[in-house]
């Protein structure tokens, strides 16, 4: 851990002898490794962490105090203190030489912190824990939740175990007719708002389609997709004596969601994504 010196003087009248320097090192007996038992997350998702300690002394631990930040952020805005996972209450398992035992203190007050731990000589304390996944933490792609746990005692040892956001689509479909009465030959239009609270966008190559059995059948129909249209064959397929209708595979995108933290309550909100497509006919 690190390295001290230490030299000694021998004074006699007005003359000084100075002895020769000596070398040492501190070297911690403590180990800490901690591990995400799932690579990912989304919000309300639960997150299990192990953490291991050892003790390579040659006696038992003074009593020593394990706090986990439960991923603390950095300061944004007037944001500050604000950290991404809630510990479950009551989750934590506590084992010594692999022997279930009760657990020590356990607090949460912003962070985790188990004090009362006594690791054997020549053993190990494993902790074995649940966060939940809260809503001041980030969505986007790429975003991760990062939390250290850290034991203190004579020496201060600390690891990290790192989470990444899932990838995902998150969709739905409205369907509303305009107008709801019409006479007979009358023109109607229906409108499909496609919405996407996921982080990630639905390309072409994904192959979202819509199908629908226009019931009556309509005639004549034209088809928009965020108000340009497509056209028959390469945007969509249509059995107008049947009303069968569908986008073809690669004629529709979905953006994804987008993500801000609310300047008042510190959390993070979403404005989602989404595509509109409408078919418009006679009866």
């Amino acid at each position: 851990m690190a390295t001290f010196y230490n030299q000694a003087t021998l004074n006699i009248g007005n003359t000084s002898v100075s002895s020769n320097v000596t070398e040492g090192e501190i070297t911690s007996r403590l180990a800490v490794t901690k591990t995400a038992a799932t690579a990912s997350y989304r919000r309300g998702s639960l997150v299990t962490y192990v953490v291991t300690l050892t003790n390579s002394g040659l006696t038992d631990t003074p009593s020593l105090t394990l706090i986990d930040n439960l991923g603390e952020y950095s300061p944004i805005g007037d944001c500050t203190g604000i950290v991404p996972l809630n510990y479950v209450e009551g989750s934590l398992l506590y084992y010594v030489n692999g022997t279930e035992e009760e657990p020590p203190t356990v607090t949460t007050d912003g962070a985790l912190t188990v004090s009362g731990i006594v690791i054997p000589v020549g053993g190990n304390v494993t902790l074995i824990y649940t966060a939940e996944v809260n809503e001041f933490a980030r969505l986007s792609l790429g975003s991760e939740i990062t939390n250290t746990a850290t034991v203190y005692g004579c020496d201060e040892v600390s690891d990290s175990a790192t989470v990444t956001v899932s990838e995902q689509t998150d969709l739905s479909i409205t369907k509303s007719l305009c107008p709801r009465t019409v006479g007979a030959c009358g023109e109607i239009t229906y409108t499909f708002i496609i919405v996407n609270n996921g982080n990630a966008p639905v390309v072409a190559t994904d192959g979202l389609t819509v199908n629908d059995l226009f019931t009556p059948p309509l005639s004549d129909i034209e088809v928009t997709v965020n108000g340009s249209p497509i056209e028959e064959g390469t945007g969509y397929t249509y059995d107008a004596e049947m009303g069968e209708f569908a986008t073809v595979s690669g004629a529709l995108s979905v953006p994804a969601a987008t993500y801000s933290r609310d300047p008042e309550t510190c959390a993070i909100t979403s404005t989602p994504g989404f595509t509109t497509l409408t078919v418009r006919g006679n009866i």
